[in-house]
C-alpha cells in the first residue's frame, strides 16, 4: 500500500524476465508482469521461495541485468544501465583480499571520482558506523565472517544511496552473528541514522522479513510474480514477543505453504491444490525427510506443530523446511493452516507403522494424490515390455522446466517411485520399468534397445 505523502524512489512496471532454454526449445520465464514500488522512509522485504526470482528482480532494479519486457524507473527516470541511486550488500562478502578494510570501503567512491581526502573521511565515518573502527588497516583474511559483512555494509553506506539493496545479507553467517548484525541494522534504521532513504531486502527468512520490514511483498514462483503484500503495522522496533508479530509470521507461513491462495492479509480458507502431470513441481525432498518430519510431529499433542517453532527447533531455514512440509501435504500426510502443520490419520499411520506398511501407504497416497505417478505408471503398463526410456519422461518435464530442474524433478520422482515400489530405474540403461519385470528378467536382458 503506497502513501501519497512519500517520495517514490524506484518503480517497477510490468517487468518480465525470460532466459532461453537449451537447444532452442523456447524460453524459461523467471519473472512475469512484476509491479513494485519502493518509497522513501520504508523497509521493504521481497519474500519468496526458491524459484520466485527474488534476486533476479533485485538485479533488474539495480540495473545489473535488463528486463525482457517492462520498465524500471529510478528517481522518476527510466533506468538505462547501472542504477546510481542504489548500493548493494550481497550474501557473499565480495571483498578484495589484497585491499585493507578502508581501501575496500573506498572502492565505490574511487570509481565515482571522489577525491582522496573526501573518500577517506567518508570511509572512516562509514567504518565507525558499522563498529569496525580500529580495523581500518586490517585485511579480509584477518576478519571473521560477521566483520567481513560489516565491511560490505560500510562499502554500501559510504555511497549514501537512495535505496540500500540487501540480497540475503545474513544467510552466510552463523545464527548468533546474523542475529546481532540484523539487530544493529534495525537499530540504525529506527534511530534515523541510516545512510539511505529506504531499504529493500531479499530474504527467504519469514521472521527476518517481519522483524525488519514495513511491507513484505510475497512472490510466487515458476514464474516469479507478485502474489500480494503484507503491511507490518507494528510499532518500531518490531517486538518478537508481540502477539501480532507471531500472527504475521503464522499468516505468511500459511500463504507460502498454500501457493494457490490470494494474499489478502486475511487468513485464507483451505483450497484444494490444482495438479497436472509434469507441470506440477515435486518438492525436492527424500522420503526419509518426510518420514522424519512426520515422526517428530506425531509425538506432539494432537499431532500438531507450530511451523515457526518447528523451524527453530530443527534449526532449518524456510527453504529447507517448507519443501518437506509441502511433500507431506502433497501426499495427504499433513495439512497446513494458520502457520500450523497437523498430521492426517494417514500421516499418523505412516509415522507409527512398520516399514512394509509405510511403503504401502506411500504408494497408495502417491497414486491417489500425485497425477504424475499415475501417468508414469499408465505409460509403463501400456508398453509390452513394461519399460520406457528415461528420455521420454524427461522430455515431458522439459516442456515446463529448464534442464537442471528437469533432472531434479526426474530424480525426485525416481526416489519416491522406488520407495513406493511403483517402478525401478536402471541407471546404466537409463530406463524405467515395472518392478514385476525386474523380478522376471535380469536388467541387461529384459529390454530390447
Amino acid at each position: 500500500m503506497l502513501s501519497r505523502d512519500r517520495e517514490t524512489l524506484i518503480t517497477v512496471e510490468q517487468v518480465s524476465k525470460s532466459f532461453p532454454l537449451p537447444d532452442g526449445k523456447g524460453e524459461f520465464t523467471v519473472l512475469s508482469d512484476i509491479n513494485v514500488a519502493v518509497q522513501s522512509g520504508e523497509v521493504v522485504a521481497l519474500l519468496g521461495r526458491s524459484g520466485s526470482g527474488k534476486s533476479t528482480l533485485l538485479r533488474i532494479m539495480a540495473g545489473l541485468i535488463p528486463p525482457s519486457s517492462g520498465q524500471v524507473f529510478s528517481s522518476g527516470k527510466p533506468l538505462r544501465g547501472a542504477n546510481d541511486d542504489v548500493a548493494m550488500v550481497f550474501q557473499s562478502f565480495a571483498l578484495l583480499p589484497w585491499l585493507t578494510v578502508q581501501e575496500n570501503v573506498e572502492l565505490g567512491l574511487e570509481a565515482r571520482g571522489i577525491s582522496r581526502i573526501d573518500r577517506q573521511q567518508r570511509a572512516l565515518k562509514a567504518i565507525d558506523l558499522v563498529g569496525l573502527d580500529g580495523f581500518e588497516s586490517a585485511y579480509p583474511k584477518e576478519l571473521s565472517g560477521g566483520m567481513k559483512q560489516r565491511v560490505g555494509f560500510a562499502r554500501a553506506f559510504v555511497l549514501e544511496p537512495q535505496v540500500l539493496f540487501m540480497d540475503e545479507p545474513f544467510s552466510a553467517l552463523d545464527v548468533l552473528t546474523s542475529e546481532n548484525l540484523r539487530g544493529e541494522i534495525d537499530d540504525l534504521w529506527n534511530a534515523k541514522t541510516f545512510p539511505s532513504k529506504s531499504i529493500l531486502i531479499v530474504t527467504h527468512n519469514i521472521e527476518e522479513a517481519v522483524f525488519l520490514a514495513d511491507r513484505v511483498i510475497i512472490l510466487g514462483s515458476k514464474p516469479g510474480r507478485v502474489r500480494g503484500e503484507v503491511v507490518i503495522d507494528l510499532p518500531r522496533p518490531h517486538d518478537r514477543a508481540h502477539p501480532r508479530f507471531k500472527a504475521f509470521v503464522d499468516y505468511i507461513y500459511t500463504v507460502m505453504t498454500n501457493p494457490e491462495i490470494e494474499v489478502t492479509g486475511i487468513a485464507p480458507a483451505k483450497i484444494d491444490r490444482v495438479q497436472s502431470p509434469y507441470a506440477m513441481p515435486l518438492p525436492h525432498v527424500r522420503v526419509g525427510g518426510i518420514s522424519g518430519l512426520l515422526e517428530l510431529i506425531v509425538d506432539q499433542p494432537q499431532s500438531r506443530e507450530d511451523l515457526p517453532r518447528l523451524a527453530e527447533r530443527l534449526q532449518l531455514e524456510v527453504d529447507d523446511l517448507l519443501p518437506i512440509v509441502d511433500a507431506a501435504a502433497l501426499l495427504g500426510f499433513a495439512e497446513v493452516a494458520q502457520g500450523d502443520v497437523t498430521l492426517t490419520p494417514a500421516g499418523q499411520d505412516f509415522a507409527t507403522t512398520t516399514i512394509l506398511r509405510s511403503k504401502d501407504l506411500f504408494r497408495q497416497q502417491a497414486l491417489q494424490r500425485i497425477p504424475v505417478f499415475t501417468s508414469m505408471m499408465q505409460t509403463l503398463r501400456e508398453k509390452p515390455n513394461g519399460a520406457m526410456r528415461a528420455d521420454f519422461f524427461l522430455n515431458l518435464w522439459n516442456e515446463h522446466f529448464p534442464s537442471g530442474e528437469v533432472d531434479r524433478q526426474f530424480a525426485t520422482a525416481v526416489d519416491w517411485g522406488r520407495y513406493a515400489e511403483l517402478f525401478e530405474y536402471d541407471a546404466n540403461e537409463e530406463r524405467l520399468y515395472l518392478p514385476e519385470i525386474a523380478i522376471l528378467n535380469p536388467p541387461a536382458e529384459k529390454i530390447d534397445r
